[in-house]
């Protein structure tokens, strides 16, 4: 009992952080227009189709006390896909197998009980020796410009500007409608 406390204090404590700003040096980074990944329906995706947008990238999992973000996202880019905004979500399985689930399942599980319509993406590996280059990129600050962070949890929120930047990292705890991430999408 006394692990699972020191546990959840912790993680409290790693959710409380709202998001993480420092300053950037995006000198010689590259944008992350450059990466491709594979799509929950086994289609390569580019990022560099996602050029000029802002886009938010979430690690997903469908068996986590915090999958009900699914239906917050959702509701985010329901409100703001028009206004030169997208969501990507990566489903892991990093934390404590809460991402069991192979893509054609995750994907029914999405659509059914959250309507998602945002680009959803094949489960990687956040974190770890197995980590994708995607998150690499997004957690490495000799690769982004931005910031060296770890994925802490599911539904840990990373912030692209219109450049193909690193700019914003939100905590998993923070909601994606939290005052902060719409400002950052409006602003």
């Amino acid at each position: 009992m006394k692990g699972i406390l020191s546990f959840l204090s912790i993680f409290g404590a790693l959710a409380s952080c709202n998001a993480q700003n420092t300053p950037a040096d995006y000198t010689g980074k590259s944008p992350i227009y450059s990466y491709t990944v594979q799509d929950i329906n086994g289609n390569t995706f580019s990022f560099e189709s996602l050029r000029g947008k802002k886009i938010l990238i979430v690690n997903t999992a469908s068996k986590c006390g915090l999958t009900p973000q699914y239906k917050d996202l959702q509701t985010l880019y329901s409100t703001y896909a028009d206004k030169n905004f997208i969501i990507i979500g990566f489903p892991a399985n990093n934390f404590l197998s809460q991402e069991p689930g192979v893509d054609s399942t995750i994907k029914e599980f999405c659509e059914i009980n959250y309507g998602v319509t945002f680009p959803m993406m094949s489960k990687i590996s956040v974190k770890g020796k197995d980590m994708a280059p995607i998150y690499a990129y997004l957690t490495q600050k000799n690769l982004n410009g931005y910031a060296d962070t770890d994925v802490s949890w599911n539904f840990q929120k990373y912030a692209i500007n219109e450049q193909g930047y690193v700019v914003r990292m939100w905590s998993p705890k923070v909601s994606p409608l939290a005052p902060d991430i719409v400002s950052w999408i409006t602003e």
